[in-house]
């Protein structure tokens, strides 16, 4: 992984403005979301990580148990303005772009390329050039921002907000957030830079107590979670007959 120089800064940007870290919504992983939801709340786009996210780390394909969930993110949101924005692939570390172009093949979205690393402010005019270019454009505040890390995917969320929100209780939750949407899936698919994520979990809990602040409560969002499918349950008879399962 390489040296991300804008995410080692970013304790220096929430000595300023701490609430960068808090998400507006927390899932396991995107099972939970439920994308019609959000497209009928008016969200129009979604721009997702990769690693641990949708994919194991290092690999280029989708996660088994998440496509229908994927499926039905693209369906909802329609083609091209679901995206992937990754710190490995479609960055300038990704020699000619080959990751990305096997990323896209693999998720059926494009990759974003980049130049500088999530949460990089040159990163984020790169997603908003993507989606201004679009046939029918896409504003930040109609934009889902989906990552199971905080200092990259949340923080990267918060920076696109506008100055602007509204703050009446009756208002809807788009034009209270001001900006993306930020969920956050703080599951994992296989571990990884586990001790950062402890610390980004200490962080958020501790900010969350000082700002006594909710995100799913704050702003109504608590409408676009579901709960996770249950697992199949395990098949139970005796030795003779899971043997006869297996021969058949």
């Amino acid at each position: 992984m390489p040296l991300n120089i804008p995410g080692i800064l970013i304790p220096f940007h929430l000595l300023k403005n701490p609430r960068l870290v808090i998400p507006h919504v927390t899932v396991k992983d995107i099972r939970q979301i439920d994308f019609l939801a959000l497209r009928n709340a008016g969200y129009k786009g979604a721009v997702f990580d990769k690693d641990n996210c949708l994919t194991i780390p290092y690999k280029d394909t989708l996660v088994p148990q998440l496509e229908d969930a994927w499926r039905e993110c693209r369906e909802a949101f329609g083609e091209g303005n679901v995206i992937i924005v990754s710190n490995s692939a479609g960055t300038k570390f990704d020699a000619g772009g080959i990751q990305a172009e096997s990323v896209s093949y693999h998720l059926s979205v494009p990759v974003l390329r980049h130049g500088t690393l999530k949460p990089g402010y040159s990163c984020i005019a790169s997603i908003r050039a993507y989606f201004s270019s679009l046939r029918v454009p896409i504003f930040d505040d109609e934009l889902v921002v989906v990552g199971d890390r905080i200092f990259t995917d949340v923080v990267m969320a918060s920076r696109m907000r506008s100055d602007f929100a509204l703050s009446s209780s009756d208002a809807p939750a788009r034009a209270r957030i001001g900006g993306p949407l930020a969920i956050w899936t703080d599951g994992v698919w296989q571990k990884e830079s586990m001790i950062m994520r402890w610390a980004e979990k200490r962080l958020l809990n501790v900010v969350r107590k000082w700002a006594r602040h909710e995100e799913t409560s704050s702003v109504g969002t608590d409408v676009f979670v579901r709960k996770l499918p249950s697992p199949e349950p395990r098949k139970t008879g005796t030795a003779l007959t899971r043997l006869l399962d297996m021969i058949r």
